[in-house]
């Protein structure tokens, strides 16, 4: 008998066994553009809202993170310039991503404190209770099952650790909406087409975020998986939002 059990690729359905599968294909192709085409996806703020994510968690010395779907190694290098001292885990379904992060100057500076791994949000290859902080930016949207990565965050988790999840969202205004969808579906992929050579990419990402859930359902999710505490706060009106839980 045969699992068919469907998802979102994308505004495409297909099979849960396929979107792993082609989401490695979208990041493999843009890997070495990866940090441009998120100044091009957020018109350059993506860096603030990164910045304003590691304000909301002020880092401690000391601290272990696991960073999901962290590629080229962005939050976990911040995270370690706020720490002070710590050690980050860069978790990525795609090898090549994880290949561009290397390569960046921080990496070299940090290396003592950097473990780079190629794994699955839905099947973290670690033992319970290990990390202090997880967090997953522009990740989760791309998981087949992001409940599934929520539990798996929660497992992870020491008891008061903390989850954070940094994401495109919904705007509250239905006409700011359509005018931000206007903006996304005719021009993104555009771009990305001028800026690495390939629109289908940008097209899938552009579709992936308005399949997400917005900030209340998401919400639920992070409280179903156990956590409490649990809220958000919108970014530049809800272009992005910021979800933040406890382990206790």
């Amino acid at each position: 008998m045969t699992d068919d059990k469907t998802t979102h690729f994308g505004f495409e359905t297909v099979r849960e066994e396929e979107k792993a599968g082609r989401v490695q294909g979208v990041f493999s192709s843009v890997a070495s553009k990866y940090d441009v085409m998120n100044d091009v996806m957020s018109v350059g703020i993506h860096r603030i809202w990164k910045d304003a994510m590691m304000d909301w968690l002020a880092p401690r010395p000391g601290q272990k993170l696991l960073d999901v779907a962290g590629g080229t190694g962005d939050i976990s290098f911040r995270f370690l310039k706020r720490a002070g001292s710590g050690h980050a885990t860069v978790l990525d379904l795609t090898g090549p991503m994880l290949v561009e992060g290397r390569k960046r100057a921080e990496a070299d500076n940090m290396s003592d404190n950097l473990d780079w791994v190629v794994g699955d949000a839905m099947a973290l290859p670690f033992e319970d209770n290990t990390f202090d902080v997880y967090t997953i930016s522009f990740g989760i949207r791309n998981v087949t099952r992001p409940q599934e990565a929520l539990n798996e965050a929660f497992r992870v988790l020491r008891p008061g650790g903390r989850l954070m999840v940094l994401e495109f969202s919904q705007l509250p205004n239905p006409m700011m909406q359509a005018a931000y969808d206007a903006y996304s579906f005719n021009v993104i992929p555009k771009m990305g087409k001028l800026i690495a050579n390939d629109s289908e990419s940008y097209q899938y990402l552009v579709e992936s975020i308005r399949n997400f859930p917005d900030q209340e359902t998401f919400l639920g999710m992070v409280r179903a998986a156990g956590f409490e505490n649990a809220k958000y706060r919108n970014m530049t009106l809800g272009v992005a939002a910021l979800h933040s839980g406890w382990k206790l």
